[in-house]
């Protein structure tokens, strides 16, 4: 009877009151719509009192810029998916609750419970601004069946770019024609990926300690660095061993491998539970390594990649507060390892690896063991915890273009890298033109 009566009054109070809404914008597609939407299921279950209005918003890109509309118009959600490029635009744009505000007065969270390299990408000057959610790094997935095939050791991948060349020559195959079968090495020709083949080495991107110790005024990845891995690009390029897409082009980088056409693919640990599942349904044992680097190159470590949750400012402090309670619940130890394991995005709080660790999952599944030990294992620097700059998306572009031109042979891979570099600066400096 007193539980009927409990229920009445909850019942009761929701009828008057209604429910506190919160709108929540992502940009995770395909599947992963679905399994948005059943955390915030299982949040609201929890909380009757709370609607969670999720919403797929497109890519990080098409989101940021429909916030951007948002804001202008009054319609801007309460949290907002951004990609972690957008880190210094979201600071400099004025229209965000530091989560680091929210940590200090709610003093029931500690974001110690983070990964280090986590931390280190999302605080700035020593404050934490959004809340970490699906964080990936980049690593080397290979076909241990087609390396097999070629003569190769499938429990020894390759460590260096030297050595990537010398399996890819085992690897190749052609027809009689001369028409490339199979190859050795694909890619999604993003900048992401020369980002992370830079902290690998340890090597910034950017001035001013990557951006972090004062704001970026230009870029320094014209280095020994940097031209090593523009010079491994074109090589394995000009001799048939590395297949490059269209730039950014995901999709495609994932079929050449997934088909067979390439025995390995630079790609980044959120597809870790696609590419084991997809690989096998194809008849191939799938592997995962940790991004090659150069011979005798200094030790680096992973960048992470993928996105933040934001909290957006101007709305009443009563849907500020339930928000940030939707946001705890996102990042718990039970959600980070349901979301690790439902996508391959890695968890980003120490618990859930070591409880994972402890349950013998990383035993039976080599290939998330890859993906947590290649960060646990990197050195934090402000080179691996990633550069900041206003005009990231920009960057890239410019970077993904000197890439093309240099594959066509419109450069060579010095003035091909100089002139990204070249690029990259002037963006930085109208940037800080702009706001500074």
């Amino acid at each position: 009877m007193k539980k009927l009566f409990i229920v009445f009054i909850v019942l009761f109070s929701l009828s008057i009151f209604g429910k506190t809404t919160v709108d929540f914008w992502h940009a995770m597609s395909g599947e992963r719509i679905q399994i948005i939407q059943s955390i915030a299921d299982r949040f609201m279950e929890e909380n009757p009192d709370i609607e969670v209005k999720t919403q797929y918003t497109g890519s990080y890109k098409e989101t940021l810029n429909k916030l951007i509309a948002g804001v202008k118009s009054g319609t801007a959600p309460q949290i907002v998916q951004v990609y972690e490029i957008g880190t210094r635009s979201m600071i400099d744009g004025g229209i965000i609750i530091p989560i680091q505000d929210m940590i200090d007065k709610d003093k029931t969270f500690d974001e110690a419970v983070f990964l280090n390299s986590v931390l280190n990408y999302y605080r700035v000057d020593g404050k934490l601004y959004s809340m970490p959610f699906n964080s990936s790094n980049a690593v080397l997935f290979y076909n241990k069946t087609l390396f097999k095939e070629a003569g190769l050791d499938p429990n020894k991948p390759p460590k260096t770019f030297e050595e990537v060349m010398e399996y890819s020559k085992k690897l190749l195959k052609k027809d009689s024609n001369g028409n490339i079968i199979r190859t050795g090495l694909t890619w999604p020709t993003h900048s992401w990926i020369f980002e992370q083949l830079l902290a690998a080495q340890d090597a910034p991107l950017v001035d001013n300690d990557n951006g972090r110790s004062k704001r970026a005024e230009k870029a320094v990845f014209n280095n020994e660095e940097g031209q090593k891995v523009f010079k491994f690009f074109y090589d394995m390029t000009k001799n048939d061993l590395m297949l490059n897409t269209k730039k950014e082009d995901w999709s495609a980088a994932r079929q050449i491998f997934l088909s067979g056409k390439a025995a390995m693919v630079m790609f980044s640990t959120s597809d870790v539970t696609s590419f084991t599942k997809e690989g096998k349904a194809n008849g191939y044992d799938i592997g995962t390594a940790f991004l090659p680097t150069p011979d005798g190159a200094p030790d680096g470590g992973a960048i992470i990649g993928g996105a933040s949750l934001w909290l957006v400012d101007g709305h009443s402090k009563e849907k500020t507060d339930v928000a940030w309670k939707f946001l705890k619940y996102l990042n718990s130890t039970e959600e980070q390892i349901k979301w690790h394991l439902d996508t391959g995005y890695f968890p980003v709080r120490k618990d859930a690896v070591e409880n994972l660790m402890y349950e013998g999952f990383y035993s039976e599944n080599p290939n998330y063991l890859t993906t947590i030990m290649q960060l646990v294992l990197s050195k934090q620097t402000y080179n691996t915890n990633g550069a900041l700059i206003g005009v990231f998306p920009e960057a890239r572009d410019k970077i993904e273009t000197a890439i093309q031109m240099m594959n066509s042979d419109e450069m060579d891979y010095k003035k091909a890298l100089k002139w990204a570099e070249d690029e990259v600066t002037k963006l930085i400096k109208e940037y800080n033109e702009l706001y500074y």
